[in-house]
């Protein structure tokens, strides 16, 4: 059995349409420090992380607190926009509002996600997105919202996975305000 540490990437330098890929803002960085000194006592064996800047700037406050190297893994990403979407803050806003089943050209996207959360065999941190972690949240409780809970950002979400599903442990600080993605 793995456990699993999913956590959400510190405050972005920019919110999700204004910059395709910001890094972190100052409390980003605070925030993320702060997370890594309380993985540092969980000591998973490995990290992952999203290709995108803020979690690989959140990842590295724990790269320098541990001594681990995350390795970048794009099945932990943010939720793709689809092709022609000109205002991704709104179709996000609506996305989150609803169902899996009204978002049916995001299937791929959230089986290899949780087949790749599945299949990590080592305890591990996690740094990826707040639909992530939605994601591992549904399938863990068997719910079909994209937005169970708003997890904070640098929230650390515990699951533990026995190599055919994901289980819930601990649920991470929540945020009740529209997140900054």
């Amino acid at each position: 059995m793995a456990r699993l540490y999913l956590i959400r990437h510190g405050e972005a330098a920019a919110a999700w349409g204004q910059h395709d890929d910001p890094g972190l803002s100052p409390l980003g960085q605070k925030q993320a420090a702060d997370a890594a000194y309380k993985l540092g006592v969980l000591k998973p064996a490995q990290a992952i992380t999203s290709p995108l800047q803020r979690c690989r700037e959140t990842a590295a406050a724990f790269e320098m607190e541990s001594g681990l190297v995350a390795r970048v893994e794009p099945c932990v990403t943010e939720i793709p926009t689809p092709e022609g979407i000109g205002d991704r803050p709104a179709w996000l806003r609506q996305a989150m509002a609803g169902p899996w089943s009204a978002l049916p050209g995001h299937a791929e996207w959230r089986r290899e996600l949780i087949e790749g959360l599945i299949a990590l065999k080592e305890d591990t941190a996690v740094f990826t997105h707040f639909v992530a972690i939605n994601v591992a949240l549904g399938a863990a409780t068997n719910n079909e919202a994209v937005t169970i809970f708003r997890p904070a950002n640098c929230s650390i979400n515990v699951f533990d996975t026995d190599g055919a599903r994901l289980k819930l442990v601990a649920q991470g600080d929540e945020n009740a305000a529209v997140p900054v993605l």
